[in-house]
C-alpha cells in the first residue's frame, strides 16, 4: 500500500511539474505527452546573439542529467569570451574576410569546451557589475573596430601584442574567468571541470539535409555563422527527422538550428506551424485561425526545401533546443522546443514552443546530438 501511495505522489509531482512548465493546452490545441527528456529552467540571453551558447549548454545540461552527472549550471559568457577571441583570430588572419558578429555554431560550444574547459555559472557569470542578464551589441561593435584597426597595418605589420590587447577588451566586458575554483566542495580548473563532467567533443554529431552535396557526406554548410567552417552530415530529410524522433524517444535531447523569421513561427503564441496556403495569400482571419486550434499542413519535398535555401527564405537564424514530443487532437506530432528568450514571450508556455513537424521539415538548417541518439542503419551508412 505504501509503494502504491509513493508511486501515486511520485506520478502526481512529475505531472505537475509539467504542467507548470508547459500548458499543454492552448486555445484550440489539445497536446498529449508522447516523450520528454529531463532539462533545466528556461534562460534570457536578452541582447545578445548568444542562442548558439545557450541552446547548447541547456543540450549539455539535459545530456549531463542522463549521464547520471546531476543538474548543473553552465557558464554560457565564459564561452562567449573565448569564442570572441577564436573569432578574432580568424578575423585577423583572414584580414577581415570571415564573419566577426554575435553568432555562431552549436559545434563551436563543444569545440571550446574541448580546448578551453568550461566553469559553472556560479563561478564565472561573465556580467558586468549591475547586469544579470547579456547585452552585447555594444561588446560586438568595439571588439570589431579593434580588430579591423588591426588590420589595417598602420605601423606595416600586425602587432605582436594584439592578442593582449584583444584579451585586455574582452577582461573590461567579461571579467577574467579562473584559472582554479572551488565547487561542490572539490577544486577544479576549466579543463579538469570538464574532463570530470564527461563531455568529450567525439561524442557529438551534426547532421543536415540539402541536395547542394552528396547525401552520406559530410560538407561544410555555408551560413555566415558557421566561420569555424564546421562540417555536417548530410542525409535525406525524412532520415532527419526519423533521427530527432529516435533520439527523443531513447531519452536523448537535440539541437535545432532553423529559420524563425516565418510569420507561422510565433514565439508569442507558443508554435510553429507550415500552413498550405502562403501566408500573404491569407486573410486576417484565416491567419488569426492558425494559433486557434489545428489545421492541415504542408509537407515539403527535398527539393522544396533545397529552394528555400537557394533563394534564401530559408536561413540560420536561431539555435534551441528539442526537448519532447507531443500530439495534438488530430494525431498530429510537434517537437516540444525549449528557447533561450525567457518565460515572459508567452506566460502558458514559459520559454517553450510546439513545432510541428511539417515545419521542422520545411526550415531546419541543422541538428546537433549524441552518437548515440542516432539510429543504428543511418550511423552505419554515415
Amino acid at each position: 500500500m505504501l509503494r502504491i501511495i509513493f508511486s501515486f505522489t511520485l506520478y502526481f509531482l512529475v505531472t505537475q511539474c509539467f504542467s507548470q512548465e508547459l500548458a499543454l493546452d492552448i486555445n484550440r490545441y489539445h497536446f498529449t505527452q508522447v516523450k520528454m527528456v529531463d532539462r533545466t529552467a528556461v534562460k534570457n540571453q536578452f541582447k545578445s546573439g548568444t542562442c548558439w551558447i545557450y541552446s547548447t549548454h541547456s543540450f549539455l545540461e539535459s545530456e549531463l542529467i542522463r549521464m547520471g552527472k546531476g543538474e548543473h549550471d553552465l557558464s554560457e559568457m565564459y564561452i562567449a569570451r573565448a569564442g570572441y577571441l577564436k573569432k578574432a583570430d580568424i578575423y585577423i588572419h583572414r584580414q577581415g574576410a570571415s564573419s566577426f558578429g554575435q553568432g555562431a555554431e552549436n559545434h563551436d560550444v563543444i569545440n571550446i569546451i574541448a580546448q578551453h574547459g568550461i566553469v559553472p555559472q556560479s563561478v564565472f557569470s561573465g556580467f558586468p557589475e549591475g547586469q544579470d542578464k547579456p547585452v552585447h551589441g555594444e561588446i560586438e561593435a568595439v571588439l570589431k573596430a579593434i580588430c579591423d584597426a588591426m588590420i589595417k597595418l598602420p605601423d606595416g605589420r600586425l602587432s605582436p601584442n594584439w592578442r593582449k590587447v584583444f584579451t585586455g577588451a574582452l577582461d573590461g566586458y567579461f571579467g577574467t574567468p579562473p584559472s582554479n575554483f572551488m565547487y561542490q566542495g572539490k577544486n577544479y580548473n576549466p579543463q579538469s571541470f570538464a574532463e570530470n563532467l564527461g563531455i568529450k567533443a567525439e561524442d557529438y554529431v551534426a547532421y543536415t539535409s540539402f541536395t547542394h552535396h552528396p547525401f552520406y557526406k559530410p560538407f561544410v554548410l555555408e551560413m555566415s555563422d558557421n566561420w569555424s567552417q564546421g562540417q555536417f552530415m548530410n542525409v535525406k530529410i525524412d532520415e532527419l527527422v526519423s533521427i530527432v524522433d529516435n533520439a527523443i524517444n531513447n531519452g536523448y535531447s537535440v539541437l535545432w538550428a532553423t529559420d524563425v523569421s516565418e510569420k507561422s513561427f510565433s514565439a508569442k503564441n507558443g508554435l510553429a506551424i507550415n500552413p498550405i496556403q502562403a501566408w500573404e495569400d491569407m486573410d486576417e482571419a484565416d491567419k488569426d485561425s492558425l494559433w486557434k486550434t489545428p489545421s492541415p499542413e504542408k509537407i515539403v519535398t527535398q527539393e522544396e526545401r533545397q529552394l528555400g535555401y537557394d533563394n534564401l527564405t530559408t536561413t540560420d537564424d536561431h539555435g534551441m533546443h528539442i526537448v519532447g514530443l507531443v500530439k495534438d487532437q488530430k494525431g498530429t506530432e510537434y517537437y516540444v522546443v525549449k528557447n533561450s528568450w525567457g518565460t515572459d514571450v508567452n506566460k502558458s508556455t514559459a520559454g517553450y514552443l510546439y513545432v510541428s513537424k511539417a515545419y521542422f521539415r520545411n526550415k531546419t538548417m541543422s541538428i546537433m546530438l549524441h552518437k548515440n541518439g542516432v539510429p543504428t542503419q543511418l550511423r552505419i551508412k554515415n
